[in-house]
């Protein structure tokens, strides 16, 4: 039989931005359920974490821990299945997730974030936190002193990352499939022809990732050779080929989208387009900086959306939810 639950707001995700956002509508008293079967997102996998405020060096799937528990301690329930359909049905979204159930909600909070586009080699997903990432700005500073590190991509993200480690790592490899680098900025070619520690090799890709369970990434092989050898002795490799926002849901639900990034577009209060459906995370166009803290904050900001909508409506009882202070923390 397929389980229906009613509340006031559903978030999608089980990430920095959903637990931050239900921690605050559960704080606003509000009835809320989080729903998503992969937990942590893109902070769980991402390694070790040593700039997010208040808490030193910290491994990103316990930062995300820590979140789940305060969510946990409000009661806030965590459905472990995915939303895979969403559309407006009269004062509410009637929204269906993978394991059939329903769920009518007043509002909806989407922090499904992104998609990383990968290279799809053995034991890249096996690796990931243990010498292969896909995020040079959250992980570059553990590179200090090490003797090689690896960026895979040719786009900004990629130049920035490898400008960044070359700050840490004694020699940084940038490695492109292309004949040239992809339209980074003009300002990012100026500093990288000025960073004497990066080698960049073009028309090159990485074929395959060399290491052990144990000791995780060691270096990769090369489709080609770069001074006379297929094989690069490496600490770490940054896999920084971009990311897709997951638009599936978005777009089920007419949500507009900014045509430069292709991202879900918000207000400063993470509104979309359809009132009552709000965003936040790096699904958003919300900022450029996508990090664990701003992915939070905009899940904090959200909830406030939601509940200010939830106050405006009928609540699923059809009473009032309780006002509570908007600067509550």
């Amino acid at each position: 039989m397929t389980e229906t639950r009613e509340v006031d707001l559903l978030i999608a995700g089980q990430g920095a931005a959903a637990f931050a956002a239900g921690l605050y509508a559960a704080r606003y008293q509000m009835d809320v359920a989080i729903a998503a079967e992969q937990f942590g997102g893109e902070t769980a996998i991402g390694g070790m974490i040593e700039n997010y405020p208040g808490t030193g060096d910290i491994d990103g799937f316990e930062l995300m821990m820590k979140f789940k528990e305060q969510v946990d301690a409000l009661e806030v329930p965590t459905l472990n299945s995915n939303v895979v359909g969403a559309k407006k049905d009269g004062e509410r979204f009637r929204v269906e997730l993978q394991d059939g159930t329903i769920v009518n909600a007043l509002s909806v909070i989407l922090a499904v974030g992104r998609e990383r586009r990968k290279l799809n080699l053995p034991n890249e997903e096996e690796w990931t936190g243990n010498g292969v990432s896909y995020c040079s700005t959250c992980d570059a500073p553990l590179y200090r002193n090490k003797q090689a590190a690896g960026v895979v991509g040719g786009g900004n993200a990629a130049v920035e990352g490898a400008i960044l480690l070359a700050k840490y790592a004694e020699t940084v490899y940038l490695i492109y499939r292309g004949e040239k680098l992809f339209r980074p900025e003009p300002i990012l070619l100026k500093v990288l022809e000025k960073t004497e520690n990066v080698k960049v090799l073009l028309e090159t890709e990485v074929s395959e990732l060399v290491g052990s369970d144990e000791a995780g990434l060691t270096g990769v092989k090369l489709n080609r050779p770069f001074e006379g050898n297929d094989e690069l002795i490496l600490d770490g490799l940054f896999i920084e080929a971009g990311a897709d926002p997951r638009l599936e849901i978005p777009n089920q639900l007419g949500l507009e989208l900014n045509p430069d990034t292709n991202e879900v577009h918000v207000d400063r209060m993470q509104k979309t387009n359809v009132p009552g459906i709000y965003a936040a995370g790096d699904l958003t166009d919300g900022t450029d900086l996508k990090q664990t803290i701003t992915a939070a904050s905009q899940g904090a900001i959200s909830a406030l959306s939601a509940y200010t909508y939830v106050m405006e409506h009928p609540s699923k009882l059809g009473e009032e939810v309780e006002p509570v202070a908007a600067s509550a923390d």
